[in-house]
């Protein structure tokens, strides 16, 4: 079948159309890929060095509120047991042996328990050596320190048996569990303390409650400092989990922290 030479000029115009209008999206559709793969380097680097900071700012805080632990310690803890061991050696009458021999029994006694609390704020001394040992392990180090103060009833359910390590994200759990206790025992006012963990369904839950004044969440937030919920919020989404904070004034508060795969590569 002949085509009309009236047609074929129009056909001919089509076709060299297509022919020069593909190489032209084609290229359009490479400069734009490339350019948003370039921007989604440049993300993944803002990102990857978001994470680094918050990371070594994080275990500097760690180490600091632990430096903080060990100040508190040896004042309160380890001065008055020595103290008390002085005042029980000062007391002593040589000639008076059988009282003698029980109050020079009591200063060892003191004595023992001095060093056995050096021993334990020597180990609370690496921060990140104690997050080191597992989240766990950190966790229950630091409620130990807090029901020997005495000031306050810890309650503890679950475990984290099964749990994976991963020493990056167990870090940044163990600075919002800690910045958490620390809020109790600043704002508060409370008589107890309840801590659930959980490790279920590959997700990490740690909740921590308190039967405190309790606080209004919403304003707590809008103020510049916040108590530190924001930074809660924002270190528990830089390792791809959540932090919810419940409070009613005069009923206590809450905060349920969630991890799920515990994957530190969130933001890398």
């Amino acid at each position: 079948m002949q085509i009309p030479s009236n047609e074929i000029i129009p056909l001919i115009g089509w076709v060299s159309a297509i022919f020069l209008i593909a190489p032209l999206f084609l290229i359009v559709y490479v400069s734009v890929y490339n350019s948003r793969k370039k921007k989604h380097q440049e993300e993944t680097e803002r990102m990857r060095h978001a994470f680094r900071t918050e990371l070594m700012q994080t275990q500097m805080e760690v180490q600091e509120q632990t430096l903080k632990t060990i100040g508190n310690d040896l004042h309160d803890n380890i001065n008055q047991l020595l103290g008390l061991m002085t005042i029980t050696l000062s007391a002593v009458d040589l000639s008076d042996k059988d009282k003698a021999a029980e109050k020079i029994a009591a200063a060892e006694a003191l004595a023992r328990r001095s060093i056995r609390e050096i021993r334990a704020l020597s180990r609370l001394m690496h921060g990140e050596e104690l997050v080191g040992k597992g989240l766990p392990h950190a966790i229950a180090f630091e409620l130990d320190w807090l029901e020997k103060s005495g000031r306050y009833q810890i309650h503890r359910t679950g475990n984290l048996t099964g749990m994976p390590k991963h020493p990056e994200t167990e870090l940044f759990v163990f600075r919002i569990f800690q910045e958490t206790l620390h809020n109790i025992i600043r704002h508060a006012n409370a008589t107890s303390v309840t801590v659930e963990q959980s490790w279920q369904d590959q997700t990490l839950t740690l909740r921590l409650i308190d039967d405190g004044a309790g606080f209004d969440v919403e304003a707590a937030l809008a103020q510049p400092s916040g108590m530190g919920l924001q930074n809660i919020r924002k270190r528990a989404a830089m390792i791809g989990g959540a932090a919810v904070i419940r409070s009613v004034p005069g009923k206590g508060s809450s905060v349920t922290i969630t991890v799920p795969r515990l994957n530190p590569n969130h933001a890398t």
